[in-house]
């Protein structure tokens, strides 16, 4: 019986840049001259960086549910694909009638009961087999990646968890699915899961991409519950959206400390060339939205780096819904550093 597959972009995700890789290729291969090693490094689930897979790649994420993703993806370590498609088929037949960690923190909230047993069942089953050496590094993260997908599929939200829905029916039910990741990845691929600013100084490449949170919406908000599942430390967790402790998660690019902090980034980056995405959300939104980087202080801080340029394409951004900003772009600053 044939099994099901994902792919890197099957998962939603706010600032997804997977329908801007034409543009983005276009600005590169048009532009910049030589580039064998891209560092992605506000990666997110590795949408552009998939773009790049020719090359060698340098991801990084402070998001370690994002990281072990890259790491699934993009990682030079082979891994048994029979034995992730045995694993997962033998996840997808599991029932499992007793309760865990899921179901007594998260029962009947973004899942029902019977799919939170099931989730705490199979991520249990995963780190017992890694420690017991019966799985690598990569098969770990193939494994955990496949039920994060998996999860956000049938999540009762909008999109993320900042909140559940109330008074829906649990129609979908769990079923993980194979990722169809590469065997054939470059063998000096690198996989971060570290604050951007401290690692920058550490890494080099011929071409730097950036994108950096636009506003004040933390992802380590968004994303909680699945960041939970990643790292599997089993936290308390409070309000109504059964949220952990989240606090070392916190991005300064959130925040008024986002100016210094892109300034020291820039200045730290060893590259031939910075490729950053940033919209026009300056002050188009509430001030939720609005961006959080000014064009002017962008510009002052590329160009005592290098030489810019600035391409730009519009598009729809993935929201919540409830609201739609007219005339919204993305822009590529493109800077040759000197």
């Amino acid at each position: 019986m044939p099994y099901k597959t994902t792919l890197i972009n099957n998962r939603r995700y706010l600032g997804n840049k997977y329908r801007l890789l034409p543009f983005i290729m276009q600005v590169v291969n048009e532009h910049c001259q030589d580039v064998q090693i891209v560092a992605d490094l506000f990666a997110g689930t590795g949408a552009v960086s998939s773009a790049f897979q020719d090359r060698q790649i340098i991801t990084n994420d402070i998001l370690y549910s994002n990281y072990i993703s890259n790491l699934a993806w993009f990682s030079p370590q082979e891994y048994n694909e029979q034995k992730i498609v045995e694993l997962i088929e033998s996840y997808n037949r599991k029932q499992v009638r007793t309760d865990n960690y899921m179901s007594e923190k998260f029962a009947d909230t973004f899942f029902s009961r019977q799919d939170c047993r099931k989730i705490g069942s199979i991520r249990e089953d995963i780190e017992r087999r890694f420690r017991r050496h019966e799985i690598n590094e990569r098969e770990r993260a193939l494994l955990i990646t496949s039920l994060l997908y998996a999860i956000d599929k049938i999540a009762k939200t909008c999109g993320h968890y900042d909140a559940y829905r109330k008074g829906v029916e649990f129609d979908q039910h769990l079923e993980l699915s194979v990722p169809q990741a590469s065997h054939n990845n470059n063998p000096h691929n690198q996989c971060y899961n570290q604050d951007i600013n401290a690692l920058a100084p550490q890494v080099y490449a011929d071409l730097v991409y950036l994108d950096p949170p636009y506003n004040s919406r933390q992802y380590c908000d968004a994303y909680h519950v699945l960041e939970n599942v990643a790292r599997w430390e089993q936290p308390e967790v409070f309000g109504m959206a059964r949220k952990m402790d989240r606090t070392a998660l916190k991005s300064a690019y959130c925040t008024k400390e986002a100016t210094k902090a892109f300034a020291n980034l820039i200045e730290n980056l060893n590259a031939h060339y910075i490729l950053l995405s940033y919209n026009n959300m300056e002050n188009k939104g509430n001030d939720r939205s609005n961006a959080k980087l000014t064009d002017k202080d962008i510009m002052r801080i590329l160009t005592d780096k290098g030489t810019v340029q600035v391409f730009e394409e519009g598009y729809k951004a993935f929201t919540t819904g409830k609201s739609y900003i007219q005339d919204n772009a993305e822009r590529l600053f493109l800077c040759i550093c000197d």
